[in-house]
């Protein structure tokens, strides 16, 4: 599909609106990284910036996804999602970029928008690279941020919306959900790889396993879903803020450990994690080894601009799929 970006001309409305008649929006430049939403740096004639959050099917590049019905991770995406994470952000005292202007009704664009603070450009991921004695002291303040998220709990798993919307008891225990989701993975992800096909009893077989390993519990924590070092920004004042927070849910912590330990690696014991079970630990951590090789697989086929990067992403998860007991 052939994608039109905002341009400086579209937001001349927002600007007066939010800034004032005397300034003037200097450039735009859309920032990459984003898969499901629009971001965008606006900097303005006295060189004041804001970010702004755009969701539009044209700025999004995932096609449907296979659905499990109590998953909170799917389709974790959306203005009112996003409205509703940055609200318990900032109820737990989560540092999160401030919201400026928030417009679900289309009054500026076509589409639902956020205007958010502009935290700067300097991500944890870049400064753990260049800067460790500082990354160091960042992830120490990330640690303490994940540990207040992670003892903030709520009645039921799901998402933050739905949490509040829907008050229904729950029957189902959170690992079965998990546990069909891994599988519809598998199954969406197996046509598009021989080794996965040739594979698929035994790969399911071993998610079963694990499965079955896990003890019930039902307790339920504040986690973002998928947090990395790209997912933090290094505010001036050394401040870790969190971003991309639309899959904000109460799940399970181990969801968000299993996570954490494949993004930072070495780097994971600075943030100095609550204790997790190791049993549910292990299972939704092979659990994210098949999710992520669905949905790169999936967004590969479209026009998505760093394909390679997605096929390398599940090439490399495959090698860790087939590597199973």
């Amino acid at each position: 599909m052939s994608r039109a970006f905002l341009q400086c001309d579209d937001l001349h409305d927002l600007v007066i609106e939010q800034f004032g008649s005397d300034r003037r929006l200097l450039t735009l430049d859309r920032l990459t990284g984003g898969t499901k939403k629009g971001v965008y740096r606006l900097t303005l004639d006295d060189r004041a910036t804001a970010i702004l959050y755009v969701w539009a099917a044209s700025e999004s590049y995932w096609p449907p996804a296979p659905m499990v019905p109590d998953d909170p991770f799917t389709d974790a995406d959306g203005a009112d999602l996003f409205a509703a994470a940055h609200k318990a952000l900032v109820e737990a005292s989560i540092p999160t970029p401030d919201v400026l202007l928030l417009d679900r009704g289309h009054r500026h664009l076509d589409a639902d928008i956020a205007l958010v603070e502009d935290a700067g450009s300097l991500r944890l991921e870049s400064q753990m690279e260049n800067d460790p004695v500082s990354a160091a002291i960042t992830l120490t303040a990330l640690g303490d941020a994940l540990r207040r998220m992670h003892t903030t709990l709520g009645p039921r798993y799901g998402k933050i919306a739905a949490i509040s919307d829907d008050p229904t008891p729950q029957t189902r225990p959170a690992q079965d959900v998990i546990l069909e989701r891994a599988l519809t993975h598998l199954d969406a992800a197996a046509p598009r790889d021989s080794r996965l096909a040739d594979a698929h009893h035994h790969i399911a077989d071993h998610v079963r396993r694990l499965h079955a390993a896990v003890t019930p519990r039902r307790t339920y924590a504040l986690v973002h879903g998928e947090l990395g070092p790209d997912h933090v920004l290094v505010a001036a004042t050394g401040e870790p803020r969190i971003i991309d927070i639309e899959g904000l849910a109460y799940f399970d912590i181990e969801w968000e450990h299993a996570w954490l330990q494949m993004r930072f690696d070495d780097a994971y014991p600075h943030l100095q994690p609550v204790q997790c079970d190791p049993d549910r630990l292990e299972f939704y951590r092979y659990a994210q080894v098949l999710s992520l090789i669905e949905g790169p697989l999936r967004i590969a086929g479209t026009d998505f601009p760093n394909r390679q990067w997605m096929l390398d992403l599940a090439e490399w998860n495959i090698t860790k799929a087939l590597d199973t007991p």
